[in-house]
């Protein structure tokens, strides 16, 4: 490409040139910083905000259990005192349903389930023997108990609230026993429902397993969750996180766990809705940046008119330079004066830029392009190093199981996406020290820096167990691995090649005995 169109453009409009574009990518660059802080604020402060908020419903959850079972302790001490007056027994079985309508429906039972009492008795459930989950676990458990969620003889989902009764001499008399509809109207949904918004914001509430207590979708509720919100079981008992929901909507999510009963209290908002004010803000921005930089366009181009001459001898200086050691020539340049030395500075630093990305094509021709993986070249570079530092590793070939099949059935586009989808889960399952490489096709190694022939095996079978679990864009697909270690003090005797060669017979071996497992080399 001939640059003689050039030739005739002055050094000031060149210089003019080179400030409206830095300026510009300036520009450019501050709105894009701005954009992302102001967008990362408003995630952050939308997180917190909804893990404050689980955790005051979660907090109003617990003390509506604890007051609910100080009501029932205190009927139980009651009916204790004249156990055997029916009539006494139901008029407590409606105060406390009809009090503070704690409760959907609240019985009285003996010591053998039987019903002695029911507010209301919709069902005649009066001498019945009781059968259900939660009625059975009081039976069980003769202490305060709040039941894990169960579906009832009239096919409810409730959750029991029981109290046990105890006459003087500590005979168990039978328990007392309140229950929560949690498909119907309730105090949980008085408590929980009244808290929605108009940007889409909403909660819900999970027992243990996961399973939907309260929705504001009806129909979800007896459902398994299926998002990705990661509730810990140990530690925090609240925190927040990025999901997406049932729908497939990205959220903003707070959880807090309810210490009664180990239910999850969540507090979604969509991400869409965070953020439709960041558009207004950045228009904003764009607005007062504007203005200065029109100002800084049009000092710089005064400017260029009055050092043009002297940068004009600096630039036939520059152009006379060897290419081969251009740095060294323009520090031989006598700056002697300021503007001349910014621009020395400047040509250096493009130099250097140059530099790093020479640096990084070097990188590039070491991995393997569609994964991001070192490629066989980036390998046999880090295994010389190794070497030379004597350092121990262990070796894991890995291969995906009937990987032909996938592209015959699912076309090679599909088993491109397969490959990158291993690669994923070997960046997931590895350490920041461990060395990933794509050695060809459809076979992967991971070589492991100080590590025993039992930890390897244990991250071989991590991986395995993982990539079988995880639902891959050919669906659920597993992998075959081989162990080998390779030693220091054996370097004599045993070379890096002869490790490979035996990762890769234990890799034929898990293949050839039924493949999807862990086959260790001999000898590792």
């Amino acid at each position: 490409m001939s640059f003689s169109v050039f030739h005739h453009i002055g050094l000031r409009r060149l210089i003019l040139l080179l400030a409206v574009m830095s300026a510009l990518i300036t520009l450019a660059n501050s709105f894009y910083a701005t954009y992302r802080v102001q967008r990362e604020l408003l995630i952050t402060n939308t997180l917190e905000s909804n893990r404050v908020y689980a955790s005051k419903l979660a907090a109003e959850t617990q003390t509506f259990f604890e007051n609910a079972q100080q009501q029932l302790a205190y009927s139980a001490t009651l009916l204790a005192e004249d156990f055997n007056n029916r009539a006494n027994l139901v008029q407590e079985a409606d105060r406390l349903r009809l009090q503070t309508h704690s409760f959907n429906s609240v019985l009285v039972a003996d010591a053998k389930g039987v019903v002695r009492a029911t507010s209301p008795d919709t069902f005649q459930l009066i001498g019945q023997k009781l059968t259900t989950e939660g009625a059975l676990a009081a039976l069980k458990a003769r202490v305060p108990l709040i039941s894990q969620p169960y579906i009832s003889a009239a096919e409810n989902l409730i959750v029991m609230i029981s109290s046990p009764i105890f006459d003087r001499s500590g005979r168990y008399l039978g328990f007392v026993g309140g229950s929560i509809y949690l498909k119907k109207t309730s105090i949980l949904n008085t408590l929980l429902g009244q808290h929605y918004y108009r940007d889409g914001s909403y909660i819900y509430v999970t027992d243990g397993q996961r399973r939907m207590l309260y929705h504001k979708d009806n129909g979800r509720i007896g459902q398994t969750e299926t998002n990705n919100l990661m509730v810990p079981h140990q530690g925090p008992t609240n925190g927040s996180q990025q999901m997406v929901n049932y729908v497939g909507e990205k959220m903003l999510a707070g959880f807090a766990v309810v210490p009664a009963t180990g239910w999850e209290v969540v507090a979604l908002r969509p991400t869409l809705e965070t953020l439709k004010p960041l558009e207004g803000l950045m228009l904003n921005v764009l607005r007062h940046t504007l203005p200065m930089a029109l100002l800084t366009i049009l000092c710089v181009w005064l400017l260029a008119r009055l050092i043009a001459q002297p940068l004009w001898l600096l630039a036939r200086s520059a152009n006379k330079m060897d290419a081969n050691d251009i740095s060294e020539d323009i520090n031989k340049i006598s700056s002697w004066y300021f503007e001349a030395t910014q621009l020395k500075q400047a040509m250096l630093i493009g130099i250097n830029l140059l530099q790093q990305k020479i640096g990084k094509l070097r990188f590039e021709a070491q991995t393997d392009p569609m994964t991001g993986l070192y490629n066989r070249r980036g390998l046999d570079t880090i295994l010389k190093y190794w070497h030379t530092l004597h350092r121990d590793f262990a070796i894991v070939a890995l291969d995906i199981d009937h990987f032909k099949r996938v592209n015959d059935t699912f076309g090679h586009d599909t088993g491109d996406t397969v490959i990158k989808f291993i690669a994923e889960q070997l960046r997931a399952g590895s350490r920041d020290s461990d060395i990933l490489c794509r050695s060809g096709g459809e076979e992967f190694l991971v070589l492991l820096p100080e590590t025993s022939q039992e930890m390897a095996e244990q991250i071989a079978e991590r991986l395995r167990i993982n990539t079988e679990a995880m639902a891959s864009p050919a669906g659920n697909i597993t992998i075959s691995l081989g162990v080998s270690l390779w030693r220091a003090e054996k370097n004599g005797d045993f070379s890096i090649d002869q490790a490979l060669k035996l990762a890769d017979k234990a890799l034929y071996r898990a293949k050839q005995e039924g493949r999807n497992r862990v086959v260790l080399a001999p000898g590792a």
